[in-house]
Formats: C-alpha cells, structure tokens, sequence
C-alpha cells in the first residue's frame, strides 16, 4: 500500500464501542463451551443450565494443542504451494491491489486424499469427537495469541495500511475489531488464509469425526447424520471453489484482522457449525425417506438463492459493466458506490441471508425429534 494515503479515525464504533468490545471478547468464548457443555446433556436445551464445569484436564490437553499446530500448519503449507491461480483483489482505498493466490478447493482435495489415506491406515477420527471441548479449549488459545500477534503487529504498520473501521484509538476496541486491514508476512495474507482454510475445512473434518464416532456406537452412520454431513460438506465446497468471491466481501476490504475475526474463523466456525453432527451422536434422530426428501428440497432452494445472490453481487462488484449485470437496476450510495435493487436483490433486502437461513433451518430438521 502507498504510505501516503491516511486511514482517518474510526468515528462509528460497533458494538457499543470498546465496553461492547470487551464483553464480546469474553462473551464469545463463553457461548462457544456453554453450547458445547449444553449439547453434551441429556436435554441438550440452552435453557437448561449445566451443571458443574468440567474439572481441567477434560479441559486442557497438550495433545490437542499440538494437533492443531499441526492442523493449521498443513494448511499454511497448502497454501504457499503453487496448487492454483494469482489473482488481484479488487483495488483498496489508496488505490492498491493485493495477490492472493486461489488454491482452497486444491487444498481441500489434498486434505481430504490424506484423511482416506489416513482412515486405510488406521486413523482413528472419533478421536475429535472425544477430545471436542479441549480441541475447542486449544483454538481458543491459538485465536487468542494470534490476536496479540497482530495487534503488536499493526502498532508497526504504515498508516495506509489500518482498517477504516479498526483505527479507532481505543486499544481495547481496535484489538477486538482488527487495527489492520490486511496483516501479512511477506506475502501470506493472514486474514484471508483464515477466512476459509483452517477453520471451514476443520468444521468439516469434525462432522466426518461424529459420523465415524456414530458408526463406533451404532455400526453405521443414520440418515439425520448423512444429511448434516452432505449439506454442509456442500457448503464448505462451494465457499473452497468460489474462493475468489470472498476478496470482495467486507471481511477482506474493510475490517481489520483482530479478536472478532480470528475467534470466529479459528474456533467460532467449527465448534459452533458443527453441533448438529456433535447433537445427533449423543441423540441419535430417526428420519423417514420422505421427511428426507422434504428437507433435502428446502436446503436446495436455501442453496440456490445463496449461491446465486452472491454470485450477482460478487460479479457487479468485481465489474458493473458485466454483461450478466450491466441491465440490472442500482441506486447511488452516500460513499459514492451503487448498490443493486434488482435481480435477486430486487425481491428482498439481503437475499444471500435469507438462502444462508433456509440452510441452516434445512440442517437442523434432522435433529428436531417430530421429523
């Protein structure tokens, strides 16, 4: 970036501002275990408290630290390997354009050749499922520190480097929200290797941990868990293959990579997304084939709204002039950019949200015991 261009101090504050922030920073650990603990109970209901927290070694566990090094050092090496294209992310405030290279899907195919290889020769997956609280515990810990890391990072960075919505001042807020836009080391991009690669392939790792732990206890997978693994393995596909996409969402070109983030790619995503495979081991749900049938046709629907209004609004935002694009209606913003009010954007407000849920209503059905 050009350390001519100033950031200006962040003048609306998120969150209620830095008291906001720092109940979120702990507020968000709190709901990850609290989820967990409750979804181990027999109720599973988060109305009904808990009982005594877990003593600390069903808490802590070396073991599972060092896993997770080891997890997310796997992906950093996929990531450098020339496995795909370099693209150019779209052009930031100062007028600059990253590289970012587009492997994810790549990635994904050679994690998941070593799982089967692996699974051939013995690896026990239900491991995960057995140790999930302090494989949670230990991402926690590595969010945390990889939050420290880049806030002392972005103390050195140039001006023209710090996010618009993270330069507030408040140590406390900036550290929550992400004080730079995009933290690098050489060329890695930290936030946009967290974005999908540990956390969205972990969460799919562990759902195939609670399908491979079901078929310990019961012999074979059921269909509830059949259908959790398929709709969310589909996806983690689709966010891998449409990888580029996300160099225009508001993640890469405005916030900042601090606490918010790294916690919700690192911990929040596959300790959070993951609970219907995790509820469904300990309360297994019977479903009829046409119950099934329903519920596959409602997560296709949600599927094609939210593949096909990001796909419009990733394309209108890389190029306007786009011929699948270029007829569609807009309307001019205060920050001088058009926002589409037409297409899949002309029927409601936030079309990618409302696919988003009728997903992840369709991934919840087979846990409900009426169905």
């Amino acid at each position: 970036m050009s350390d001519s261009y100033k950031i200006p101090r962040t003048q609306e504050r998120e969150f209620g501002g830095a008291l906001g922030a720092s109940i979120l920073l702990f507020l968000m650990p709190a709901t990850v275990f609290y989820l967990l603990l409750t979804c181990g109970t027999e109720q599973a209901s988060v109305l009904n408290i808990p009982g005594l927290l877990p003593a600390l070694d069903a808490l802590w566990n070396p073991i599972t630290l060092l896993l997770l090094l080891a997890w997310f050092g796997f992906q950093a090496l996929l990531y450098v390997l020339p496995l795909g294209k370099v693209t150019e992310g779209i052009t930031l405030r100062d007028k600059s354009r990253l590289q970012y290279p587009i492997n994810a899907f790549q990635a994904f195919v050679v994690t998941a050749l070593s799982v089967c290889v692996g699974l051939a020769c013995g690896l026990r997956l239900s491991y995960i499922h057995d140790h999930l609280l302090q494989f949670a515990v230990s991402a926690s810990i590595l969010s945390l520190a990889l939050s420290f890391l880049l806030y002392f990072k972005s103390l050195r960075a140039a001006e023209s480097e710090l996010a618009p919505g993270g330069n507030s001042g408040n140590p406390v807020y900036d550290f929550f929200i992400g004080h730079e836009l995009n933290p690098r080391l050489g060329s890695f991009d930290l936030k946009y290797f967290c974005e999908l690669r540990p956390g969205l392939i972990g969460w799919a790792l562990i759902n195939l941990a609670m399908l491979m732990k079901e078929v310990e206890l019961r012999g074979s997978p059921s269909l509830a868990m059949l259908l959790v693994n398929a709709f969310q393995l589909l996806y983690v596909m689709d966010a891998l293959w449409n990888e580029e996409a996300i160099l225009t969402t508001m993640d890469i070109v405005h916030d900042g990579f601090g606490f918010m983030l790294a916690f919700g790619d690192l911990t929040w995503v596959p300790f959070t997304y993951s609970l219907q495979a995790y509820f469904l081991v300990q309360h297994p749900r019977m479903l009829s084939v046409a119950v099934a049938a329903g519920i596959i046709c409602l997560n296709a629907v949600g599927y094609i709204i939210f593949r096909g209004s990001n796909s419009q609004k990733n394309t209108f935002r890389r190029n306007p002039n786009d011929p699948k694009v270029a007829g569609l209606e807009t309307i001019p913003t205060a920050t001088g950019k058009r926002l589409l009010v037409s297409g899949w954007w002309g029927i409601v407000r936030h079309p990618n949200y409302l696919g988003d849920l009728i997903m992840a209503l369709a991934w919840s059905l087979p846990c409900v015991p009426v169905v």
